[in-house]
C-alpha cells in the first residue's frame, strides 16, 4: 500500500511575509543602532535567530515571550557556568550547547537560538557584565517589537500566543 506525503505547508500571503521581514529587519536596526550607541553588541548570532522566530513564526511555542527571553538567559548562564569549568575549548563550546538544551526542555523553556549563545559565551568570552544584561534588553526589546504587527493590523497570528 503506498505511503501518502504530507500535504505540504502552505505559503504565507506575501503581505504577511513582507510584514514579518520589515519587523524583523526593523527589531534587528534598532539593536544594532543601540549596540553603537552602548558600545557593546546587542545584535549577536542568536538574537537574530530568535528575531526571525519571532516575527516568522509567533505562533510557536518556542516563540513565545518565557521561551525567547527565558531560553536565551538560561542558555547563557550555563555558557558561563561551562566557560568557568572547561574554560573557552570548542569541548566546551559542544557541552554547553547540550547542556543548554536539556536545561531549557526541562525548565519548559525551549528556544533553539538560545543555544547558540551557550556556544557564544564558551568561544569568545564576554564578560557576563555588560552581556547578561544587554541579552535581557534584547530579547526583551524583540518581545516588545513583535507585539507590534498584530496591534498593527492584518497579522494572522496575534503574538504572544502565551507568556
Amino acid at each position: 500500500m503506498p505511503t501518502q506525503k504530507p500535504a505540504d505547508a502552505p505559503r504565507p500571503h506575501p503581505l504577511h511575509a513582507l510584514r514579518a521581514s520589515v519587523f524583523a529587519v526593523g527589531a534587528l536596526l534598532l539593536l544594532a543602532g543601540i549596540g553603537m550607541v552602548v558600545h557593546q553588541p546587542l545584535l549577536i548570532p542568536p538574537v537574530a535567530a530568535s528575531a526571525a522566530l519571532v516575527h516568522g513564526a509567533p505562533g510557536l511555542p518556542i516563540s513565545q515571550p518565557r521561551n525567547v527571553v527565558g531560553g536565551q538567559l538560561l542558555s547563557a548562564l550555563i555558557g558561563y557556568a561551562t566557560l568557568a569549568v572547561t574554560g573557552s575549548t570548542a569541548w566546551g563550546a559542544a557541552i554547553a550547547a547540550g547542556l543548554a538544551l536539556g536545561a531549557m526542555m526541562l525548565t519548559h523553556l525551549s528556544h533553539s537560538p538560545a543555544v547558540a549563545s551557550a556556544v557564544v559565551v564558551v568561544l569568545q568570552a564576554p564578560p557576563a557584565l555588560p552581556f547578561l544584561p544587554l541579552l535581557v534588553l534584547s530579547t526583551g526589546i524583540l518581545v516588545a517589537i513583535g507585539l507590534l504587527p498584530g496591534r498593527i493590523g492584518g497579522h494572522p497570528v496575534r503574538y504572544p500566543v502565551s507568556w
